[in-house]
């Protein structure tokens, strides 16, 4: 990784000093903000609404209102999921107020009352900082939970009540694992397109972003995006150096840390000395990571990586996005389902993509796609948040659940690692025969005739 990346550094007696003060001025507070807001539909609090965490962010920018406990929990409640973006007709840019304010809140000192750090335990933060942005160190971790699946002492240990007996931090990681299947090992480092289904060249040259938590927990996922891609005449390209996207850490107040990582990608990728050559474009999967390398323009402004990150960020596609803009080669193998899919936040609002998913979706045979109410409203995943705020990641969650089963779906397909962790908490113990997916999984199996567990 390289070394620390510099930035002039912002004051912190204000956390609202280092954002642009007109980004707050776009708001003009109409309020069709608060339907779309998760905590305001939950809550029904003015301060838990988008329009008042701007409220509040101004008043403490400008000296009106103290940094105190009750602000700090109102804008710690927030999500970020930027379904507020979505639905504002002024075009504001929530995010870039939220976002920077909270990281100069934690800036300020994590002794001060009620600071965001202070409310993960040290375990939380030990995970959150140096587990889970290491995709080799979160496979690792995940040994003991394999083994306990395959030799069925997991459902053991659940019937005797073992799993209660852990810290409650941990009782709530394990809860969100879904079935996990074997790694598919050391790929090569480039990846030839398939030469068939009609296509007689190669179409596209392509950098495949791993990811790290989503690499461990969703291998096949991965994989199934690799051969898809390979399928569509697609040259794939994995570079060994690449890391964590910075999305983990930047929202866990660990600004310093995801500047190192984009760094760190803007080489690999890249964009740096590591010359990979021409490339047509850099693919993701997972919601999270793309909404976060698009940022990279943005994350490393003011830094000597910046050039690097715009270029870098321009070539972002999430994996449906791709396809869809490239011409996807049509599936022929059957899916007898009824399906429905739920809108992640970060690929919905994030990045504006909610119609390629389903298109995918709809060019596989014989499956039948059903509308999801409220699809686009989070289900309380939102990266770290079911560890920084368990109550409200458990609401959105059993609400989310209760919409899917009132589909009356055999299976529901999300575009991001977190909604599909938190889902399958609130659902493998109301339909364990409920298939819970990628699209690129349903896709795949489309392909190639076999479905994954």
């Amino acid at each position: 990784m390289p070394a620390a990346v510099s930035r002039t550094p912002l004051p912190t007696a204000n956390p609202g000093a280092g954002i642009d003060y007109n980004l707050f001025l776009d708001c003009i507070h109409c309020g069709l903000c608060l339907s779309a807001c998760p905590t305001y539909e939950e809550t029904k609090i003015e301060p838990d609404s988008p329009r008042g965490r701007i409220y509040l962010m101004r008043s403490v920018a400008d000296g009106r209102l103290p940094l105190d406990e009750q602000v700090r929990t109102h804008l710690d409640l927030c999500l970020d999921c930027r379904a507020c973006e979505s639905a504002c007709p002024s075009g504001v840019q929530y995010h870039k107020l939220i976002e920077p304010f909270r990281l100069a809140m934690d800036r300020m000192g994590a002794e001060a009352p009620g600071a965001h750090a202070t409310r993960l335990a040290w375990v939380q933060r030990m995970v959150l900082r140096h587990l889970f942005p290491y995709a080799g160190r979160d496979r690792l971790a995940l040994t003991p939970a394999r083994l306990l699946q395959w030799s069925g002492l997991d459902r053991l240990f659940e019937r005797l009540g073992v799993f209660k007996l852990l810290p409650m931090s941990l009782r709530q990681m394990h809860d969100m694992l879904p079935s996990l299947k074997p790694h598919y090992g050391k790929l090569p480092v480039t990846l030839p397109p398939v030469i068939d289904r009609g296509l007689n060249k190669r179409r596209a040259r392509v950098v495949f972003f791993t990811g790290c938590v989503a690499d461990a927990v969703y291998p096949q996922t991965n994989l199934a995006t690799i051969k898809l891609l390979q399928h569509n005449g697609c040259e794939v390209v994995i570079p060994r150096s690449q890391g964590c996207c910075g999305a983990l850490p930047y929202h866990s107040g660990d600004e310093k840390q995801a500047l190192r990582f984009a760094a760190q990608n803007c080489n690999a990728l890249g964009f740096g000395p590591d010359d990979l050559g021409p490339i047509d474009a850099i693919i993701t999967n997972a919601a999270g990571c793309g909404a976060q390398l698009k940022e990279y323009g943005h994350l490393l402004r003011g830094t000597e990586f910046a050039e690097s990150g715009a270029k870098l960020a321009a070539k972002v596609r999430d994996v449906s996005e791709f396809l869809m803009d490239l011409g996807p080669v049509k599936p022929t193998h059957p899916l007898r389902l009824k399906a429905t899919y739920h809108d992640a936040c970060h690929l919905a609002h994030g990045q504006g993509v909610r119609s390629q998913p389903r298109a995918l979706l709809e060019m596989i045979p014989e499956l039948e796609l059903i509308p999801l109410p409220e699809s686009e409203l989070c289900c309380g995943a939102a990266g770290s948040y079911n560890l920084t705020q368990p109550e409200m990641a458990e609401r959105l969650g059993e609400r989310k659940a209760d919409r899917i089963l009132a589909t009356g779906a055999d299976a529901v397909f999300t575009g991001n690692v977190g909604c599909l962790m938190q889902i399958n908490r609130h659902l493998k113990g109301k339909r364990p025969d409920l298939w819970i997916a990628h699209p690129v999984d349903a896709l795949w199996a489309a392909y190639s005739g076999e479905r994954g567990a």
